[in-house]
């Protein structure tokens, strides 16, 4: 069985309220990178292929565990613009953009919502097409060959389990907002499709003196 690895950016910048302004990885977001990137070596993990949206804290989570060679990039792997979408929820809907992670436990669920039910005016992308260049994209990495490494965003991986468990809008940003900084998450194909093997898993991230560095935002 073929299997394809994703992995969320390393912790951005977390005071960003843009998205060109969080588009950069914390110093605490590369050393999430090196630790994951080492402990694969360590536990003699290796893809033949690596594959990275053309974002910049996916390049450089890319490159900070190491695989910054040969990189395949793919914006079909880009992450949805949060930002925008939450901008266009609050001048349409009055609802307020949150400024700490509790706050964004009841936003993002609203705003998927709202997202996928058509009621945010002139995106700039649909859910529709967000959810269909997420699974071109993973259907054409399926089709290779050998073990897949993808550094991404945590609305593409909860986009990929969305498809495999056929979740609701609502349902996707909540596992959305569980993903790690960091995190792995594996998927293998059988019959043509995707089925989750690993969800959320930071075993590089689970020594006493680098719980701290868990991370979501």
């Amino acid at each position: 069985m073929s299997h394809i690895t994703l992995v969320r950016h390393g912790q951005a910048n977390t005071g960003a309220r843009d998205e060109e302004s969080y588009d950069r990885l914390s110093d605490l977001g590369h050393q999430q990178a090196r630790w994951l990137g080492a402990h694969m070596r360590d536990t003699q993990t290796s893809f033949s292929r690596v594959y990275c949206g053309s974002l910049r804290r996916h390049r450089e989570t890319a490159t900070s565990m190491g695989f910054g060679a040969d990189l395949i990039v793919d914006p079909r792997l880009n992450e949805m613009e949060y930002f925008s979408l939450a901008d266009a929820m609050e001048e349409q809907h009055g609802l307020a953009i949150p400024t700490e992670r509790e706050g964004f436990a009841a936003h993002i669920p609203q705003v998927f919502a709202a997202w996928a039910d058509g009621r945010i005016e002139n995106p700039y992308e649909s859910w529709r097409d967000f959810e269909g260049r997420v699974q071109a994209a993973l259907k054409d990495i399926s089709a290779g060959h050998g073990p897949a490494l993808v550094a991404t965003s945590g609305g593409v991986i909860g986009m990929v389990m969305r498809h495999c468990l056929d979740l609701d809008p609502q349902a996707t940003a909540r596992i959305v907002l569980g993903i790690m900084n960091s995190s792995v998450h594996r998927f293998y194909t059988l019959a043509g499709h995707l089925s989750p093997e690993l969800y959320n898993a930071v075993p590089h991230l689970e020594a006493p003196d680098r719980r701290h560095a868990q991370t979501h935002l």
